[in-house]
């Protein structure tokens, strides 16, 4: 038999010779990508924070007015009455929230599905329609009895003394106090003007002095000056106040200089009692007379201003109720342009809603 031929050996290709570079030339770097991914994330995480933001906001204001008109409405101290139906609300919230983000969440997957943008802008724009649609009656009422349920005796006693302030402006006499606003326009700017240095409500302050002057600046029988009928100031009020006057401009007459000074005096007192707005009107009327307002207070135990009215019998004891509803007025005169009969209609909630200048 004839042998079979054999098989050529492979032959290897050999690698094209690479060509020599051309003298100068430069190889091109790829460029970098461009960081698409972080900037996609952050995206991602500001629509998750605007629709929390609006999911928080129509929660928090959802159990604000439901708590709120449901303590009020179940208020007492039965138990099948008041503690049943109260607890019986607050389990329903709860319930009716998990049921609701539930049905968010399927929404939500649906939505995401055409854009992301889609659930944030849904849930901003309901809670917009919301608050545009609601009237701000029910939500600052809602809030009144919610500050009540969760503030306890203190929140309490702040709501008694607020209508105390809201009937004495139902009683003043709107022609006077109309004529008293006008009287005041030539001090305006420098009241304005020491609020703001010290952090008091320009219209508590005008109030301040409406009930101190009736904005006719003359010395009293008792030693008062000027719009603020200032007497006694502290040392400590005085230096600090002559800081920001020159020598020449250092008259207790002058509207400017007295401004200050009440203002000063004034914030000296908030600071003295804790920025109780009650108790520091009263220890700016008080002064130094009989130990000054502190000592008063200790001597009979007192806490608050609600335990130290019955005490003070030879004293101003509805100074700070006057004074209050002089501002309240002052707010309402700039705010409406003229005063509301507090009876009529519903101007209670709408002033109650302005609310009382100097109190949180």
């Amino acid at each position: 038999m004839a042998a079979s031929p054999q098989t050529p050996p492979s032959v290897k290709r050999r690698a094209a010779p690479k060509r020599p570079k051309a003298p100068g030339s430069v190889r091109k770097k790829s460029s970098p990508k461009k960081s698409k991914p972080q900037i996609s994330l952050l995206h991602g995480y500001l629509l998750i924070g605007l629709e929390y933001l609006g999911l928080m906001s129509i929660g928090v204001a959802t159990v604000i007015v439901v708590l709120g008109y449901s303590a009020n409405r179940f208020s007492g101290t039965r138990f099948f009455n008041s503690y049943l139906p109260f607890a019986a609300v607050i389990i329903g919230v709860i319930i009716l929230g998990v049921i609701l983000l539930g049905l968010w969440q399927r929404l939500r997957r649906w939505l995401r599905e055409y854009s992301s943008l889609l659930p944030p802008a849904v849930v901003l724009g309901l809670a917009l329609v919301i608050s545009g649609l609601a009237p701000p009656e029910l939500f600052s009422r809602a809030f009144l009895y919610y500050r009540v349920l969760v503030g306890g005796k203190e929140e309490a006693s702040r709501v008694a003394l607020t209508h105390q302030v809201y009937a004495a402006y139902r009683r003043l006499n709107t022609a006077q106090m109309t004529k008293m606003i006008r009287l005041s326009g030539p001090y305006t700017a420098a009241i304005e003007e020491a609020g703001a240095v010290y952090g008091i409500d320009g219209d508590l302050l005008k109030g301040l002095a409406a009930t101190e002057s009736s904005f006719l600046p003359r010395a009293s029988i008792d030693g008062g000056q000027g719009l603020f009928q200032v007497t006694k100031v502290p040392a400590t009020v005085t230096m600090a106040v002559n800081r920001l006057f020159s020598t020449e401009h250092r008259v207790v007459t002058d509207a400017r200089y007295n401004a200050y000074l009440g203002a000063a005096t004034l914030r000296h007192y908030l600071t003295e009692m804790k920025d109780d707005l009650f108790l520091g009107l009263l220890a700016y009327n008080i002064g130094p007379a009989n130990g000054g307002l502190r000592f008063i207070m200790d001597q009979y135990g007192a806490t608050d201003f609600i335990t130290i009215q019955p005490y003070l019998m030879q004293l101003p004891r509805d100074y700070p109720i006057r004074v209050l509803s002089n501002s309240l007025a002052f707010r309402i005169g700039r705010q409406e342009g003229q005063l509301l009969a507090y009876e009529e209609g519903k101007n209670a909630l709408r002033i109650q809603a302005i609310g009382i200048p100097g109190l949180r």
